[in-house]
């Protein structure tokens, strides 16, 4: 360290066996505790910490074609190269990918396709299908020259369990891949799981819920028998033999956001024996409103 070499040379001393011949006491206090502390090192008398190598934590990779490609299906064999190499990085760093771009790179612009996943993965089959699906949605205004894909969304990858006896048929496809590849192919916000809500309202009493949050799904809060079926909105019922069955079940609500609803509901039974959910004005029996159907 520092000018030792150059003094030692000075003082011939031309190698490490003639520096380790000396005593350590008078080397210490001619040159300090640096070169002893680095000839340990060497000699791997004295700990010496390296830093380890830490891959990029985000993968970024390019294709050239040889030519200028305008359709799809020319993309597709370097579409899958790209996508084994990234679940090859996946593998090794034990992640997986939830977000990627595909780069379609013509000669004075570029298309970017965007890829994104409810949860992480990195099969390489799947990845690769759902990428395909977003490629081919894409319309090729211009020569592509080249293909890349970015990845920089890398979280830990979760694999799904398994039951050891597993019974279920060899052809059929697990549900998150299934998922995926329905979003892919009918778009994002067409795949969604339906979350009680707390507003009494019956057409406000439920939420779409996108993705997986790892959050419990609410419980919803006991309520009188609800139909199977509710309408999209409510239809006048014109049926002048009702049959009351139950009710009513006072609702009143949504004062707060202007849209107040006060209705008193019932479970009724048409003359075709159907049971219906209705409602009419509070304290009325006449103007009856459709509401719901029960199986």
């Amino acid at each position: 360290p520092g000018d030792a070499g150059e003094r030692l040379q000075r003082m011939g001393v031309r190698t490490l066996a003639a520096l380790r011949a000396l005593p350590r006491d008078g080397v210490r206090r001619r040159f300090g505790p640096a070169l002893l502390d680095h000839v340990d090192r060497l000699y791997g008398e004295a700990d010496d910490p390296l830093e380890c190598y830490a891959p990029p934590d985000h993968f970024e990779a390019r294709v050239e074609l040889g030519y200028e490609v305008e359709n799809h299906t020319a993309l597709l064999f370097p579409l899958r190269r790209l996508i084994n190499d990234l679940c090859t990085y996946l593998s090794i760093r034990d992640g997986g990918v939830q977000r990627f771009v595909l780069r379609l790179e013509h000669e004075r612009t570029r298309t970017d396709v965007e890829v994104g996943l409810l949860a992480a993965e990195r099969t390489p089959a799947m990845l690769f299908e759902l990428a395909r699906s977003r490629l081919e949605r894409v319309t090729i205004d211009a020569p592509v020259l080249a293909l890349g894909l970015v990845a920089r969304h890398l979280p830990p990858f979760v694999p799904a369990t398994r039951d050891l006896f597993d019974t279920r048929p060899q052809q059929a496809m697990p549900w998150p891949q299934l998922r995926e590849r329905l979003r892919a192919r009918l778009g994002d916000d067409a795949v969604y799981r339906v979350a009680p809500a707390d507003d009494p309202r019956p057409e406000r009493a439920w939420t779409r819920v996108f993705g997986d949050t790892g959050a419990p799904s609410p419980t919803a809060p006991p309520r009188p028998e609800r139909p199977a079926w509710l309408l999209p909105a409510p239809v006048p019922l014109r049926d002048a033999r009702l049959r009351i069955l139950s009710g009513p079940e006072r609702l009143e609500s949504g004062w707060w956001d202007g849209d107040d609803a006060r209705r008193d509901y019932y479970i009724v039974e048409t003359t075709q024996g159907q049971r219906a959910w209705a409602f009419v004005p509070p304290g009325e029996r006449s103007g009856w409103m459709l509401h719901g159907w029960f199986a």
